[in-house]
């Protein structure tokens, strides 16, 4: 069962998710890639990697795009040459995208307790002592790292930093959303986060609130 989950977060904005059960080989048949592409696919070392970076495709065309349709811009931010705007995410055996008419960012994370080791870098932990236990802390930790991760991707400036300049409003796991606040360079801007887990991984998309568009 290659396409995991579509989500249709709102008339504007759908999320895609894959699960990466299938060979290489599958995978690429049938796609298309740009010469771009086709030489960053080709000298991945990795297998896992190699496969999600074709499985995105196949998301791509779950959603009426081929690769051509898929550009980068200086520092690395997929764009679409249509009016809407995409971000792509992978770790391990899953992939996503989110596309939308107003930017957007995405990111998964499979939940490690490694990710207890790096916290205080990209949030106060001081925040967090009221959880009841490792698994609840790890997974809390997993939703703020991707939420930061996505409106990292979609603010897109060089030099924002997650302690420093990224937000995240404190929520319950029960809500499935937050929100997010950058501050940088004398400018404030807030996001809508949307979070989902499942199989031990945790999923995250960040949109601009409607409030910023005034």
């Amino acid at each position: 069962m290659p396409l995991f989950k579509t989500i249709t977060v709102d008339q504007d904005t759908k999320v895609l998710i894959w699960k990466v059960e299938e060979p290489y080989e599958w995978l690429a048949k049938g796609i298309e890639l740009t010469d771009h592409c086709r030489k960053r696919v080709e000298g991945m070392k990795s297998e896992i990697h190699r496969r999600g970076f074709m499985s995105i495709r196949h998301l791509m065309a779950e959603a009426g795009y081929d690769d051509h349709d898929l550009y980068y811009d200086e520092l690395g931010k997929p764009h679409l040459k249509d009016e809407h705007y995409i971000s792509i995410t992978h770790s391990f055996n899953f992939t996503a995208i989110i596309i939308s008419k107003h930017d957007v960012g995405i990111d998964i994370e499979k939940q490690r307790d490694k990710i207890m080791k790096i916290a205080n870098k990209f949030t106060p932990l001081d925040e967090y002592h009221t959880l009841a236990n490792e698994e609840a802390l790890i997974r809390k930790l997993t939703i703020v790292w991707g939420a930061k991760e996505s409106v990292y991707k979609l603010y897109a400036q060089p030099g924002l930093a997650f302690l420093q300049h990224i937000n995240v409003t404190d929520f319950d796991f029960d809500d499935a959303e937050t929100t997010a606040k950058v501050t940088f360079k004398g400018q404030e801007s807030w996001y809508h986060i949307n979070f989902l887990e499942f199989e031990d991984f945790t999923c995250v998309y960040a949109q601009p609130l409607k409030a910023n568009f005034n």
